[in-house]
């Protein structure tokens, strides 16, 4: 692990800070359910259509897309799985939409240790910021519903910022409004491509929070740390800065 004086920590947020997978999943799965129910169609299929679908648009998304409204994303996103089932309405993909951000919401939760971190951090004298390729549309809710707005010095939401991860230049802009030189600072995240590649590249020391135990992708610069949840970032955060004490 490279030594580094942490003065600021980024983190992503879905399946980072909190149980995203399970949280769209479970949505889809009752809107599926549902849905079966009214048109003698498979859930099962339905639900994993959507996830397909879903999990596609998110994969491929770039700047062009941040000029669209989520809420017609997702309609649209409902209608591509109601499509792939034989099914052409476009009032149910309304319908279907309407509900799953309802469910959502309710299945909003962090891991256990994030909010206790957090508060860490800024009792450390450590900056915050929150960096997610989400759209506002929907995250400032998030954020308020996840109690977790006032542990935040910043937040860089893909939309309010016009980047997306992996950019290296939106690691660089977070650095930037917080005060702190990127090599001072830490990124946190899930996702190997999106929130550790970009931030390497940017000169920011790096955690992969890896909770599907994926493998590095061949070739890649390895990050300056890995564990396995939330709750291992403190430790190596730690070792970071005794690290630096050692060599002082």
């Amino acid at each position: 692990m490279t030594p580094r004086r942490i003065e600021a920590v980024l983190f992503d947020l879905d399946d980072t800070l909190h149980d995203d997978t399970k949280a769209y999943r479970s949505a889809a799965a009752r809107v599926a359910r549902e849905t079966a129910a009214k048109r003698g169609i498979s859930a099962e299929a339905l639900q994993a259509a959507y996830v397909a679908e879903a999990e596609g648009f998110w994969h491929r998304i770039t700047p062009a897309d941040l000029s669209v409204r989520l809420t017609r994303v997702r309609r649209d996103l409902w209608a591509r799985a109601l499509a792939r089932l034989g099914i052409d309405d476009d009032a149910l993909a309304e319908e279907c939409a309407s509900a799953y951000d309802a469910y959502r919401r309710e299945n909003f939760e962090l891991f256990p240790g994030a909010l206790e971190l957090l508060r860490s951090l800024r009792l450390q004298g450590k900056r915050i910021g929150l960096v997610t390729n989400g759209f506002a549309e929907t995250h400032h809710e998030k954020i308020t519903l996840l109690k977790i707005r006032d542990v935040l010095d910043a937040i860089f939401l893909a939309d309010e910022v016009g980047m997306l991860k992996p950019d290296p230049q939106l690691f660089a802009h977070a650095c930037q409004t917080l005060g702190v030189a990127p090599r001072n600072t830490a990124m946190v995240g899930d996702r190997y491509e999106r929130d550790i590649r970009g931030a390497i590249e940017a000169g920011l020391f790096t955690i992969w929070v890896n909770v599907r135990s994926e493998e590095l992708p061949a070739g890649a610069p390895p990050p300056d740390a890995t564990c396995a949840s939330i709750e291992g970032v403190s430790a190596i955060l730690k070792g970071a800065s005794e690290s630096v004490a050692r060599g002082s």
